[in-house]
């Protein structure tokens, strides 16, 4: 067994405000720290326990050896991420205004993860992983989305478990309509689909006149959108994963739906939590658990994360989510 879950995406360094409160312009230093969403669930999963693997690409710049170095200090395999001469590793940074408040900007043209090579992605053993987590970023352009395509369906012809993370960022799409395209061209190889119920919306119903965002789904077309998620399960998904911040979440199967609540707590950073939800998810669903305690224990990862500044580095342990239910149990 190569790894327990092998994680397709960008990887980029984030630049956290350390003055929590204060607005991005007043800012005075930032904590450094490796940041994109299939990078924070690599990260997530091997806190977690489990042997995790990252298939990305960076540059040969010293950003790109941060990146590096931090990944191995975290315990995830790097061997399938390329260096690429030319090309930049890409950067965010955050200001930290909760409880609702998280201006993030990203640094990403032409940055190296989109240069990932379908010959990069040939390489990997997908029948020897127990799971494959592809970003749904990861099919927005460049060579990289070609190879995510041929991951989820490598890993899918082995019988290895896929899930897609919708992952929404409006600007790495180059038109409304191409999230959509792109996440149907890639459901017959998905088996379990996760998004928060505003991407899944964009990725179905988007209007195509209007562009990309997170805006709350109009009360008018939920019973539409309810009837679209359906169908996915129609053609083939397993499971669909609707994320649900602190309302918990929402596991949708052909046989049932689960509502799994989510926990009160005192929020810090919201950004990451929903990555600590799917290394939670995903990790429970490896060990054999049943979705309503995989996606409780998803929940109390996420719930862990929004209570700390930052967000690879607040991915949290077994030790944290074993004890944190314990005490929400009690």
């Amino acid at each position: 067994m190569v790894c327990d879950l092998v994680s397709l995406g960008r990887a980029n360094l984030d630049l956290y405000s350390q003055d929590i409160g204060a607005n991005f312009e007043d800012s005075t230093g930032f904590d450094a720290m490796v940041g994109g969403s299939p990078t924070n669930i690599a990260i997530g999963v091997s806190r977690l326990g489990l042997r995790s693997t990252l298939l990305s690409a960076v540059g040969t710049d010293r950003t790109g050896d941060f990146v590096l170095r931090y990944l191995i200090d975290e315990g995830v395999d790097v061997s399938h991420v390329r260096r690429i001469d030319g090309r930049l590793t890409s950067l965010a940074l955050l200001g930290v205004k909760p409880p609702s408040d998280f201006p993030l900007s990203f640094y990403r043209e032409d940055p190296a993860d989109i240069h990932l090579t379908v010959d990069d992605v040939a390489a990997f053993p997908f029948d020897q992983a127990r799971a494959l987590q592809v970003s749904g970023t990861a099919l927005s352009r460049g060579a990289c989305a070609a190879a995510a395509t041929h991951a989820l369906e490598q890993a899918s012809a082995a019988r290895t478990p896929t899930y897609v993370d919708l992952d929404l960022r409006p600007t790495e799409w180059s038109a409304p309509a191409a999230f959509g395209d792109a996440i149907t061209a890639a459901v017959p190889h998905v088996d379990v689909l996760i998004g928060t119920e505003e991407e899944f919306f964009a990725a179905l119903l988007q209007p195509g006149d209007q562009p990309l965002s997170h805006e709350p789904v109009p009360r008018d077309r939920r019973s539409e959108l309810e009837a679209e998620i359906r169908r996915l399960l129609d053609v083939g998904l397993d499971a669909v994963v609707l994320k649900r911040g602190p309302r918990g979440a929402t596991v949708i199967t052909a046989e049932a739906e689960h509502e799994i609540p989510g926990f009160d707590v005192e929020v810090v950073n919201t950004v990451g939590a929903g990555d600590a939800f799917a290394a939670g998810l995903i990790r429970s669903r490896i060990e054999g658990l049943s979705w309503f305690e995989s996606a409780r224990f998803a929940n109390a990862c996420g719930a862990i994360v929004v209570t700390r500044h930052g967000c690879s580095s607040a991915m949290p342990t077994m030790a944290d989510v074993e004890s944190f239910l314990e005490e929400r149990s009690a």
